[in-house]
């Protein structure tokens, strides 16, 4: 069924469709303004509550351009939101034939974009970095692109590389929740764009509102996290305002089937004992929420500061679910740690912790060392992976992979440890031996994953030279008669 009343904006039917089904209306100045302007292929600067919600209207916009004249479209957003981002670009497309992908990593993008498969790849900046990096995301060839929440990523620094390229004439959409970043990267990189929710230059900042109580919950568990919610408050009648309908469907499915205390709203709250705020409000939605009951906040990672500027006072509220998860994996991590002690694992380190445990105080460096582990990228634990199995495992095969620098550049073993380990995503404990020569390295990879590393190290740079790096010529024949072999497996030339 069509939504007339949003297809006079230039949307497209199926956009229009999508954005009804979310709760947009023709008569919210969000859509009105903002969908056509980016349906036109006008830059857009918004000032919005720092969720991938207030954004339908504007992508919307975007994806009808797109599905309308063609043209290849970046969208860049927080690392933690990437999930958010992508199922609201994909749920505005979902009804057209573009072709949309969320991006962590950089490999089926990367082949993706180079195959010219790819209209909207939505992916996070140090994954935009990459791709740049490796020449498979141009820059010159986008029509538009999507600045997504950048006061939450850790550094605007790809900026610089990306824009450096971008066509003058290309889109450029900026979303933020800091009015002051939004208004420097508009100045920088979307002049005489539309600007959307920034406040008056000469106005007060509203004085924050309360009291509110808060709760921090990861973004993918804010569903989840309304049982713990029901459990701890146990209210006589509980409403959960949304900014839009997507998540309806999850959240009726994590709340209790058939309860008529519980409601689950977009637009205007009735009153009730406990109002939840599921997408983080702005002020003046605040104040509605407050004066329907006693307000809960959500609080996913990165929304903290936005929270701060609206509401005060704020009490934290302790959900056991979360407490329990927390605590099972600080017991599974010190489990590793006396698995690692108890097997000798640790003895090896010794020799390069023993200056530090007789400069520094023994817990100290113990408490520095499980920062650095916990926080390593991917979660993956050096001690877990250090720990030895249960049974014995067969030897993993490894394959050499060629770098293109060596001796000559002043380049070390270290050096490509480094790039392998911080850029590629590859544990330390998977690099083999590396043999340095006059002009190239060496180095050993797990077999099934040498290739792929390769391809992925291309690009990157050691002692400021761009390297180039394969399978070594050996090893790249025998994967070629492997190969062979395998497709022939009928062959019986030269038998008797």
């Amino acid at each position: 069924m069509t939504a007339p009343h949003l297809t006079r904006l230039q949307l497209t039917p199926a956009v229009a469709d999508a954005l009804a089904t979310l709760g947009w209306t023709e008569e919210d100045p969000r859509v009105r303004d903002v969908a056509p302007t980016a349906a036109r292929g006008h830059g857009v600067v918004i000032v919005a509550p720092p969720a991938a919600a207030y954004a339908a209207p504007v992508l919307g916009g975007l994806v009808s351009r797109l599905a309308a004249e063609g043209g290849r479209a970046l969208l860049v957003a927080p690392e933690a939101e990437l999930s958010e981002w992508g199922t609201l670009a994909h749920a505005l497309s979902r009804a057209s034939a573009l072709r949309v992908q969320t991006a962590r990593g950089v490999a089926r993008a990367s082949r993706r974009l180079k195959s010219d498969a790819l209209d909207l790849l939505v992916t996070s900046p140090a994954a935009t970095t990459a791709l740049l990096h490796r020449g498979a995301l141009k820059a010159s060839t986008l029509g538009a692109v999507v600045m997504a929440g950048p006061d939450r990523w850790d550094s605007t620094g790809v900026l610089d590389a990306l824009m450096s390229d971008f066509p003058r004439e290309s889109q450029r959409i900026v979303i933020a929740s800091d009015p002051g970043l939004a208004a420097e990267l508009g100045e920088r990189y979307a002049r005489r764009a539309l600007t959307v929710g920034a406040p008056p230059p000469d106005a007060t900042p509203p004085v924050p509102i309360g009291p509110v109580r808060i709760a921090g919950v990861a973004w993918e568990r804010r569903a989840s996290a309304l049982g713990d919610l029901l459990e701890v408050l146990d209210p006589a009648s509980l409403t959960v305002w949304t900014a839009d309908r997507s998540r309806h469907a999850a959240i009726a499915a994590a709340l209790p089937g058939g309860d008529s205390a519980v409601r689950v709203v977009t637009g205007e709250v009735p009153k009730a004992e406990i109002v939840v705020a599921f997408d983080p409000p702005d002020h003046d939605r605040l104040e509605r929420l407050l004066a329907a009951g006693d307000v809960v906040l959500l609080v996913p990672p990165g929304t903290e500061r936005w929270v701060a500027r609206v509401a005060a006072p704020r009490r934290p509220l302790r959900l056991p679910g979360l407490a329990d998860v927390a605590e099972a994996a600080a017991a599974a991590r010190r489990a590793q740690v006396v698995r690692a002690i108890e097997n000798g694992a640790a003895e090896r380190s010794l020799l390069a912790l023993g200056p530090l445990l007789e400069r520094y105080d023994p817990g100290a460096v113990a408490a520095a060392l499980y920062d650095l582990w916990t926080a390593a990228p991917g979660g993956e634990s050096p001690v877990a992976a250090a720990a030895p199995a249960a049974a014995p495992q067969p030897a993993t095969r490894t394959a050499k992979v060629w770098v293109g620098i060596g001796k000559n550049e002043g380049a070390t073993p270290n050096d490509l440890v480094a790039v392998l380990t911080k850029e590629v995503r590859v544990p330390k404990e998977q690099i083999g031996r590396i043999e340095m020569r006059d002009g190239y390295m060496l180095v050993e990879l797990p077999g099934a994953e040498a290739e792929r590393i390769a391809g992925a190290l291309s690009g990157r740079e050691i002692r400021r030279k761009r390297i180039v790096a394969r399978l070594d010529k050996g090893q790249e024949r025998a994967r070629m008669g492997e190969n062979r072999r395998r497709e022939r497996p009928g062959d019986t030339r030269g038998r008797r």
